[in-house]
């Protein structure tokens, strides 16, 4: 049986400008893929850019080769990632001025 595991990263998180998510150590993992749920926005044309990273030690980031991912206003937004070697996380951008937005982030990984 395969195995499969669902993480919540950010739980009604407020971002704005430049973040990054928690890290999260995935070496045991095939697949995984990004759930991000964009609860409020200050506005509807608020942008936020999703830039999947990797690392080899939880430390040390660069991004992913995966294109970035873009949500305007409020919705659900996925995205799948494969050879992502150990740990994964999000660098994210909310663009426009003191745009801001509430977010669930979550990861789901399968053996």
């Amino acid at each position: 049986m395969r195995q499969s595991q669902a993480a919540v990263l950010e739980r009604y998180r407020v971002v704005e400008g430049e973040f990054v998510t928690e890290p999260y150590e995935a070496g045991w993992a095939g697949e995984a893929r990004w759930f991000v749920r964009v609860l409020e926005a200050t506005s509807p044309g608020t942008r936020i850019v999703f830039t999947t990273q990797v690392s080899p030690d939880g430390l040390h980031w660069c991004d992913a080769e995966v294109p970035p991912q873009v949500a305007e206003g409020t919705g659900l937004s996925s995205w799948p990632v494969r050879e992502f070697g150990q740990w994964l996380r999000i660098r994210g951008s909310v663009e426009g001025d003191a745009g801001s937005a509430k977010v669930l982030i979550y990861l789901t990984l399968k053996e």
